[in-house]
């Protein structure tokens, strides 16, 4: 008898893959290194103060490079693909709350949080060449660096967690209420610089309970 496979994942928030253009990957790294060398400018946009992270430097992104480098242009398109893949709806409503930008070095970290919104999302501009080594290398799942979501707990052919190693234009769209963190690394100077956003869509999409 031929047996016939296949998986079929019908619980849990869904997870979207895009990749950042490089041009636009360029346009980002360049404002922001050109923002953090303007005191006057980078404390206008600092909000560090306002997130749960204990790194270097956070600050959001203006609404004018925002709109020119084709940033809000790729979040809403790529919100869309998303929506119309999982759900199979087609938004008419796009609006971004806020967009940011992390620095991050050794030893700082991210801990476990969640966003406002209904639609949110992380990437990455800078990946140092190395995130250190571990003491004990059988904790490679646990890699310094990496990004993991979380939902729910642990069980059988349900994982609660996902982790992902950052890879430069790599970016990831997930409900606003999936948790996620971001561990410390060491042994390197380099920075770490990722790019997140909160977002809203249609209401009568997103209020799936009416």
């Amino acid at each position: 008898m031929k047996n016939n496979y296949g998986l079929i994942k019908p619980f849990g928030p869904s997870i979207f893959k895009a990749k950042i253009p490089d041009e636009l990957v360029k346009k980002l790294n360049d404002y922001i290194d050109k923002t953090i060398n303007n005191e006057e400018q980078f404390k206008e946009l600092d909000v560090g103060k306002t997130l749960v992270g204990d790194v270097k430097q956070e600050f959001r992104l203006d609404k004018k490079i925002v709109e020119e480098s084709g940033w809000l242009k790729f979040l809403g398109d790529s919100v869309a693909a998303w929506i119309y893949r999982d759900m199979e709806q087609k938004i008419s409503e796009f609006k971004l709350i806020e967009t940011w930008v992390v620095r991050q070095f050794k030893n700082e970290y991210n801990p476990i949080h969640w966003h406002s919104g209904h639609v949110s999302g992380a990437g990455f501009l800078k990946v140092p060449k190395t995130f250190g080594k571990h003491y004990q290398e059988n904790k490679a799942n646990y890699r310094g660096g990496n990004l993991d979501l979380i939902d729910g707990s642990r069980r059988f052919l349900s994982p609660s967690r996902y982790p992902i190693e950052p890879k430069v234009g790599d970016f990831y769209f997930f409900p606003h209420y999936l948790m996620h963190t971001v561990y410390p690394f060491k042994d390197t100077d380099d920075e770490r610089r990722s790019i997140s956003f909160n977002g809203l869509i249609d209401n009568k999409i997103f209020n799936i309970f009416g």
